[in-house]
């Protein structure tokens, strides 16, 4: 992956490849851009696909006393789009990346031509019992003893999933979070999340004037399939699409109607030449 050289000595990490208009994909948490790899790699012989790893996330920098919140990370996404020279990318987002591209575009007043949301985090309250759980004991559960530690995570990243997940799949997706470091990394990254930088945007949902496309999984148990019909409903014009058979994961439990999906989406808001 190539490096940004990015505040306070971070560096953030991000691929490009494909050709035609851009699409700049945003994992969300625990993830990576690895999540999104596939898909981009399918989308990549009509576009050029930018795939970026969050500060604190994937191979991106950690480091002790890092601020990964949202706001942060809405900064960063700003950024590394300057950083590339778009003026108006369409923006795919997942999970917590859907509030950091809400953030950059509707406080940052970033351009986009327009704007997918898959299982975002983006209406309050968001946040499973286990996650607000972590967020208010932080320091205890990173005294855990590292193999504790690794069965916590699998057990946590499995469960997003409706579909068990291909040992090569989990591998990848847990990864990250082990070692010393990424084991501080995970729980710091937890315990800085808050309700209140989706506070900040939600009221202005209304106001968004692009293509706006939402898609989620209908078994999604991490954020309920009617966050999807509020938040299509509040958006206008947003236009709703809710796979069957899917969970959270979705890019893992249904990648070929989630690709069907966008590259349909994409042709329709002109991103094809």
């Amino acid at each position: 992956m190539r490096e940004f050289a990015w505040r306070d000595g971070q560096v953030i990490r991000w691929d490009r490849f494909g050709t035609g208009p851009a699409v700049v994909f945003c994992h969300g948490t625990p993830w990576s851009s690895e999540l999104w790899r596939p898909i981009a790699t399918a989308l990549s012989s009509r576009h050029t696909v930018y795939l970026w790893d969050m500060p604190g996330y994937g191979r991106s920098t950690q480091a002790d006393g890092q601020d990964v919140s949202l706001a942060t990370q809405g900064e960063a996404l700003a950024d590394l789009i300057r950083h590339w020279g778009l003026d108006d990318p369409v923006v795919v987002a997942h999970d917590y990346g859907g509030a950091v591209s809400l953030r950059a575009h509707l406080l940052g007043r970033m351009p986009y031509r327009a704007l997918a949301l898959v299982d975002v985090v983006a209406l309050r309250p968001w946040g499973s019992p286990f996650f607000r759980l972590v967020a208010e004991n932080a320091e205890v559960f990173a005294a855990l003893p590292d193999p504790l530690h690794e069965a916590l995570v699998r057990a946590y990243v499995a469960v997003a999933a409706h579909r068990p997940l291909r040992a090569e799949d989990h591998d990848i997706l847990v990864r990250p979070w082990l070692g010393a470091t990424g084991k501080a990394a995970f729980y710091r990254q937890i315990a800085q999340a808050g309700e209140r930088y989706t506070d900040e945007i939600e009221p202005l949902y209304p106001s968004l004037d692009l293509p706006v496309l939402v898609v989620w999984g209908a078994d999604d148990t991490w954020i309920p399939v009617d966050r999807a019909h509020t938040l299509a409903e509040t958006i206008p014009g947003g236009e709703l699409h809710v796979v069957p058979d899917a969970g959270h994961l979705i890019q893992l439990d249904a990648p070929e109607r989630l690709t069907a999906i966008l590259a349909d989406w994409l042709a329709r808001v002109g991103m094809v030449r």
